[in-house]
């Protein structure tokens, strides 16, 4: 087509699209602008509306992330109608957008922000008046609203927060207030690693850490600093709500913090540097628990369904490793001194029958997990009260709606310019208080209320010390106001199962298989070493302590802090366990080359043994270049600490220069060590490669003089 004629034709097309629209299909599914702004909220005051407040103040920092300039950026504070059903809770703790009215006319912030430009945003709204005169108690969703004009652009919504607001009286009205519900409230309080962080733990060896992050968690404004301190202000200053909080505890992190304490590496060979943080942490959690209610966490917060598909060597699940997982009881008492709850355990994910056999095996009465996850029988309805499941198991459930409030909502890629409760504390701490208010009964129009409320928060949940506080705050005002009661996890446990119940299927696509397939062949393999070990009688070490580190890090790749396809990062600790152990028990790498006295020589192999235990194996012969070995694999034992000289009988297959790689397996064929490259020389053939070399001359031999007969028995004109 010539240029004039395709000129035409674009200007017809664009002409036509102009008078008659776009295709339906870009109208259904419009591409989704991409994010040109970033809003983070700071502060937002008061976090619970009563009669007394005469102002709601937001504020926080609005950031270009895109590469246009943005002019003048202004924002307000919108709001929406009381929410009145959880339907329209669960809406917008979803993240799914509400009509709203503003509350304020847009507030300029800058008058243009260049690309990676910051600006504060600061939205203060009066309650006094109409304004302040239209809330009535209940539960009301706002919205942090920022507008703008990208270059090259028109004016355009270009971020957005939206929260809950609970109200309990209407401002300057001292007569409207809520109705008392007295929900009995308990609240877990998760104290548990972000991720499992050790490396390598080795019998007799400093514990190796992957990085020092867990140092700052413990520091003073680290996230498990945080939530220690708030608890313990909580108790100080709102015994109540102070003694809702029962403790769940992982006890790997226990251990890992102990051990901390004693000095610990870095991955890259570096000291650690919490050794302090580690001792003061540690002492501040002891005073914070004892006499308080404490449960147990499976070890590493593992995950039970996955556990319990972990094979061993004889092709049956492991049985060991639940043991591990579920003996947190022992640990909480040997590292702080404190007695857990008999009988109660919150697993992670969703236990399948053999995880909760395992559980009702293990002494464990109750299991706490998400209401959501529990369906009165056969049907899909959940269920909010005590049930009982199988085995005998009681479920008690934690609210889910708080639960979901408390995490936030998974951004959505349609509405990219909403940020979700997931990446701003403040508005997850704030959703999840409105979500225990209107369970509680606050605004409900239904007339339901939660006669009980048991709040799970994430279990690694990610709040700075001010809000964790703020959270504990607003609790304290539904107790005052009597929208809840504090109560404690024995009053919730006490009451009676309302029936029967089931938990849903693992919503996982192959509920764990891939992370339990990579752990079950290192659990082999450590049954392989464990085989091959006995007790040393000058060291009295048993194998089992040897080992042990491997297997407690088997427990902890199936931690729920990993995810489903985090199937490298599960394995890691495992991995590097057994290789430590490995490591110890090698062949030595000869330092010049190893001339044979004969064809059919002894070749020297010197072993080390560091392990405090002794190790029997057999000496590996593999890519020998013109070596035969003339024995068959044997079982040699190798005492503890120290090495040894072993002779295996070779024959070299030829004269010159040889090769022969020399290892170490374990009698069920586990690799020791490193392989050592052994090099040879040779100058003269072995006896039996004689003996063949001479029986195959004469084979030879025979042969060729067979022929020559028959040759001239021919010529003579016999018969062949």
């Amino acid at each position: 087509m010539k240029r004039p004629a395709a000129f035409l034709l674009s200007l017809l097309i664009v002409a036509a699209t102009a008078l008659f629209g776009a295709p339906a299909g870009a109208q259904e599914n419009p591409s989704p602008e991409p994010a040109r702004l970033r809003l983070d909220l700071g502060q937002l005051s008061p976090r619970v509306i009563t009669s007394a407040d005469q102002a709601i103040t937001v504020t926080g920092t609005v950031t270009n992330t895109g590469s246009r300039r943005i002019v003048k950026p202004m924002a307000r504070l919108q709001i929406g109608e009381r929410l009145a059903s959880p339907r329209a809770m669960d809406s917008v703790l979803a993240g799914n957008p509400v009509q709203d009215t503003p509350l304020t006319e847009f507030t300029s912030l800058a008058e243009d922000l260049d690309p990676g430009q910051s600006a504060r945003l600061t939205i203060a709204v009066p309650l006094t008046g109409p304004r302040g005169g239209a809330l009535r108690p209940g539960v009301y969703p706002l919205l942090v609203n920022v507008n703008g004009t990208p270059e090259y652009g028109g004016p355009a919504r270009l971020a957005a927060v939206s929260l809950l607001m609970p109200v309990l009286s209407t401002p300057g009205h001292q007569n409207n207030q809520a109705t008392p519900r007295h929900s009995k409230l308990a609240v877990l309080w998760p104290i548990t690693d972000s991720a499992p962080h050790i490396q390598s733990a080795p019998f007799g060896v400093p514990m190796t850490l992957t990085d020092d992050a867990l140092a700052d968690e413990l520091s003073p404004g680290g996230r498990l600093y945080s939530l220690v301190s708030a608890a313990r202000a909580a108790q100080e200053t709102n015994p109540k709500i102070g003694g809702s909080l029962c403790f769940a505890l992982d006890p790997d992190l226990l251990r890992t913090v102990d051990a901390m304490r004693n000095g610990y590496r870095v991955s890259g060979g570096a000291t650690g540097k919490g050794a302090d943080a580690a001792s003061n942490w540690l002492a501040a959690l002891r005073a914070l628990v004892t006499g308080r209610c404490v449960i147990p966490l499976p070890f590493a917060d593992a995950d039970l369904t996955t556990l319990g598909k972990i094979r061993g060597a004889d092709g049956n699940p492991d049985a060991g490793l639940m043991t591990t997982a579920l003996n947190g009881t022992a640990t909480i008492r040997q590292v702080l001194g404190v007695e857990s709850k008999s009988g109660v355990l919150w697993p992670g994910g969703t236990p399948d029958d053999k995880a909760l056999s395992a559980i009702s095996s293990g002494g464990f009465q109750t299991v706490l997990t998400d209401s959501g996850k529990l369906r009165a029988g056969g049907d899909d309805e959940t269920v909010t009260g005590a049930a009982t499941l199988s085995d005998g198991l009681r479920a008690q459930p934690t609210n889910s709606m708080t639960t979901a409030g408390l995490t936030g909502f998974a951004p959505s890629p349609q509405t990219p310019t909403t940020y979700s409760g997931a990446s701003q504390r403040a508005v997850s701490t704030q959703n999840g208080l409105a979500a225990v208010a209107f369970e509680a009964g606050l605004g409900r129009t239904d007339g339901a209320t939660a006669g009980s409320l048991l709040v799970a928060p994430p279990r690694r949940w990610d709040a700075t010390t001010d809000e964790l506080n703020a959270f504990l705050s607003g609790l304290g005002k539904l107790t005052t106001a009597g929208v809840t009661a504090g109560s404690t996890l024995d009053d919730l446990l006490g009451a009676t199962p309302d029936g029967s119940a089931s938990l849903a299927a693992d919503t996982r696509s192959d509920g764990g298989a891939a992370v339990a397939g990579q752990l079950s062949g290192l659990d082999q393999d450590a049954t392989g070493l464990l085989s091959a070990m006995q007790i040393d009688p000058r060291n009295q070490v048993e194998p089992k302590a040897i080992v042990g580190p491997v297997r407690d890090a088997l427990v902890r790749g199936s931690s729920t802090a990993f995810g489903p396809s985090a199937v490298a990062s599960a394995s890691a600790n495992a991995t590097a366990e057994l290789a430590a152990i490995r490591d110890q028990v090698t062949v030595e790498q000869p330092k010049q080359t190893i001339a044979l006295a004969s064809g059919s020589s002894p070749l020297p192999v010197y072993v080390h043994n560091d392990l405090p235990v002794g190790v029997t194996a057999q000496i590996a012969l593999r890519n020998n270049m013109g070596v035969r070995p003339e024995q068959a694999d044997k079982n040699l034992l190798f005492p503890a600490k120290g090495g040894q000289t072993k002779y295996v009988q070779i024959e070299a297959l030829r004269a010159g220069r040889l090769s022969v790689d020399v290892s170490l397996t374990t009698p069920s064929g586990t690799d020791l060590g490193a392989t050592a490259r052994f090099e040879l020389t040779s100058t003269e053939y072995g006896p039996i490669t004689i003996i063949f070399t001479v029986a195959a001359g004469c084979a030879l031999l025979l042969l060729a003089s067979r022929r020559i007969y028959r040759r001239i028995k021919e010529s003579r004109g016999g018969t062949p």
